[in-house]
Parts: C-alpha cells; sequence; structure tokens
C-alpha cells in the first residue's frame, strides 16, 4: 500500500513538473527575429515618425515569408524616441537588451541617431537610417551605421546652388534649429552660399517656437531676399508664417526637414512658393512606388509623408540581409555581428527607391538630392508639390575612389527648370 501511494506521489510530481517545465523548453525552442524601428511617434514631429514606423512595418508585412519559411516568426517592434537624444539613449539601451532584435531601422532625426548609434554599436547591432543626414552619422566609420538617404554636406551645396542660379539670391540670412541636423545643413548651406559670392547677412540658432518677433524684427531690417532655416517643420512652419505677417518678403527656403505636410497646415499661405531640398524624392521619381503608395494607403488610410518609402526601402535591405545569413549557415539563428556585415555588404540591391550599395563607412555611393517648391496652402495636396530639380552625387568615399580611378566626381543635375 505504501508502495502504491509512494509511485502515485512520484507520478503526481512528474505530471506537475511537466506542466510547469513545458512553457520554459517551449520559450526556449522558439525562433523569433524582431526588427526595431525608433522614431517620434508623439510630439511635434510624429508626422515623419509615424511614417518611417509605417514603412517598416509594411515592408516586414510583405517580405517576413523566406524567413518565415525557415522556420522563424518575424516580430515587429516600433519604438518612440520622441525626438529628444535622452529618450532614445534610453530606448536604445532597451533595445539591445533584447536579444531577438537583431537590426534597427532609424532614426529621423541626426541629433538623435548619433548618440543612439554609439549604444547599438557597442551592441553589434546594425542600424540603417532612412532620413539622417548629418554627416556626423556614417563619419564615424562605425560597421553598424548605414543610411539609405543622401548628407547635408551635398543637401546644403544642392540648395545653395539653385538659391544662386534659379533665385537669384545676393542677401540671405540663415536660421537653424541647434541641433545636430539643423545647425549641421544650416552650415553647409551658408558656407555653399559665401563661396558662391552671396552675403550671408547672419547666422542664427534658436530654439523660440512660440515668439519669433525678436528675430524677425532685426532680419526686416537687413532686407535679405532669401532666409534660410535649418531645422523641422514644426517650428520653421510658426517662424514663416510670422515672417510673412511681418512683412517680410524674401524667398523662404529650407532643407528636408521641412518635408511635411504640417508645414502647410500650420503655415498656410505663408509657405506658398517655399523651396526646399529633400533626401527624399517624390513617389513620381521612384519606379517601384506606385504600388508602395497604393498598398500604404490601402493599410494606414493616409498618404505616405517623406521617408515613409526609405523607410520601406531600409526593411527591405535588413530583411535581405537577414535572409542571406540564415541561408548561408544553414538556418542557425543570426549573430548581430553577422547581419550587420551582410547589410553592410549590400551592393546593387533593388529597393522601392531603387538601386542601393553602401560604401565602406555605410553612406549610399549615389544619392540624389531634390529640390522642391510648395504649390499649394492645401496639406492634402503636399505631394503635388514641384519638382523643379535635382542633383546627384557620389558619397565622399565613392568620390574619391572615382577620382583615384581618374573619373569625374563632380555632381551632376539631373532635371531643372
Amino acid at each position: 500500500m505504501k508502495a502504491a501511494k509512494y509511485l502515485a506521489l512520484v507520478i503526481a510530481l512528474a505530471l506537475v513538473g511537466s506542466f510547469v517545465t513545458a512553457p520554459v523548453a517551449s520559450a526556449q525552442d522558439a525562433k523569433v527575429i524582431k526588427i526595431a524601428s525608433h522614431s517620434p511617434l508623439s510630439g511635434g514631429q510624429s508626422l515623419l515618425g509615424t511614417a518611417i514606423r509605417n514603412g517598416v512595418e509594411l515592408a516586414i508585412e510583405q517580405y517576413k515569408k523566406p524567413i518565415e519559411d525557415m522556420g522563424f516568426t518575424v516580430e515587429f517592434v516600433p519604438f518612440d524616441d520622441q525626438a529628444t537624444p535622452d529618450v532614445g539613449v534610453s530606448n536604445a539601451q532597451n533595445i539591445v537588451n533584447d536579444p531577438a532584435i537583431l537590426a534597427l531601422v532609424g532614426h529621423l532625426n541626426s541629433g538623435v541617431a548619433i548618440p543612439s548609434s554609439e549604444v547599438y554599436n557597442r551592441a553589434d547591432l546594425a542600424m540603417v537610417s532612412p532620413a539622417n543626414t548629418n554627416v556626423n552619422v556614417t563619419d564615424r566609420g562605425y560597421p553598424t551605421v548605414n543610411r539609405v538617404c543622401g548628407r547635408d554636406d551635398a543637401q546644403g551645396a544642392a540648395g545653395a546652388q539653385y538659391a544662386v542660379e534659379k533665385l537669384g539670391s545676393k542677401k540671405v540670412y540663415v536660421l537653424h534649429d541647434k541641433t545636430a541636423y539643423g545647425e549641421g545643413v544650416a552650415t553647409f548651406f551658408a558656407q555653399a552660399m559665401e563661396a558662391a559670392g552671396v552675403e550671408v547677412l547672419g547666422f542664427e540658432g534658436t530654439t523660440e517656437a512660440a515668439n519669433f518677433d525678436a528675430i524677425i524684427t532685426p532680419i526686416a531690417a537687413l532686407e535679405p531676399d532669401l532666409i534660410y532655416f535649418g531645422g523641422i517643420y514644426n517650428q520653421a512652419a510658426v517662424f514663416f508664417k510670422q515672417a510673412r505677417d511681418k512683412g517680410i518678403k524674401a524667398n523662404f527656403m529650407g532643407p528636408d526637414g521641412m518635408d511635411g505636410s504640417d508645414l502647410a497646415k500650420i503655415a498656410g499661405e505663408a509657405v506658398v512658393g517655399l523651396v526646399y531640398t529633400s533626401a527624399a524624392g517624390p513617389a513620381s521619381v521612384y519606379p517601384a512606388a506606385e504600388k508602395f503608395v497604393e498598398d500604404y494607403k490601402a493599410k494606414f488610410t493616409i498618404n505616405p509623408e517623406a521617408y515613409a518609402a526609405e523607410g520601406y526601402a531600409s526593411t527591405q535591405i535588413v530583411l535581405a540581409a537577414i535572409e542571406k545569413v540564415l541561408s548561408e549557415n544553414g538556418g542557425a539563428m543570426p549573430t548581430r555581428a553577422d547581419v550587420a556585415k551582410a547589410i553592410r555588404a549590400t551592393t546593387d540591391f533593388d529597393t522601392v527607391i531603387g538601386k542601393i550599395s553602401f560604401d565602406a563607412n555605410g553612406d549610399p555611393k549615389v544619392a540624389t538630392y531634390y529640390i522642391l517648391q510648395v504649390k499649394n496652402a492645401d496639406p492634402a495636396k503636399w505631394g503635388e508639390n514641384e519638382l523643379v530639380s535635382s542633383v546627384t552625387a557620389p558619397s565622399p568615399l565613392t568620390a574619391k575612389e572615382m577620382m583615384e580611378g581618374g573619373m569625374e566626381a563632380t555632381p551632376e543635375a539631373t532635371k531643372s527648370n
């Protein structure tokens, strides 16, 4: 009898043990690969940050099947950096602490990307940026940091060339938002304007977001024919509106941070005629973008804003690299370092925005810089802004290689009116 009771107790304990340990074993056996996005999803810059996030989600949905066919589950994990460096770095630490996250697409703001990528790089986590144009993003030479967009040295120069040749600018006042991005692109623009013989009346940084009277009054007294604002649409729109209301007649210009329909929503008629440069082209210049726009609108019920397609393209590159590593290592879970190496090796890869090849620093070997003009105060018609010019230029490393090989490496204008 005692033996029977003892046997029953052993069996009962074994059954209890099996119920306790089974989920643990299942979790250990799970083959989950996560792709993160990191951009502002709240606050004044969430329009573009959400566009990036949406582009990543759509690409994962459409291109994850080959990886899942190998027995893995692919999950999307979006993070909100609030366009703030401290938040970005804090999130970055949480991101690298999750071993299932093998790559990241982000950020919108270079001032967030640069410190956050220090964290990624220490953990061998690859980052592919759809939108960060500051030169220091890639000039540090980190093996984990890449971007599908161009750089501010070329963007600033392209804007200056158009301002001189097409707008006839003689006197310019340059403002920036004191961020790594805004000040960086404004500096390159101002330098190029001075090199072209244009008088730079002032170069000023501001964090003001509501009342620009103290800035507008002295600018008006200087009578510039062009005002350039290096920054993001949510701040710049308020300035442009107040400047027009104060009677300033100068042309307005800015970089890709202006490329959001909220610029028109906030500033209205004040920004009709404004010229902006962008490392993101309108959908009309991308042959494969028609279906992307259709799918994006079907999924999110809104038009894609700037850098949505670049977020999608960045994710295409990430997923292709993971798939390549999986195929080469017999289906074993990839390491972050292997994924980063495969991403950096990207060459002539077809994406929704065209073929991408990374140079040794993670820049696209060739990038196009688009110059557009706001044609309508209606935010719903933002996508109808006119492409007035574009310039194609090699990355600095590519230009050096071309010159060493005896090839011409100067920027090439591809369209102008």
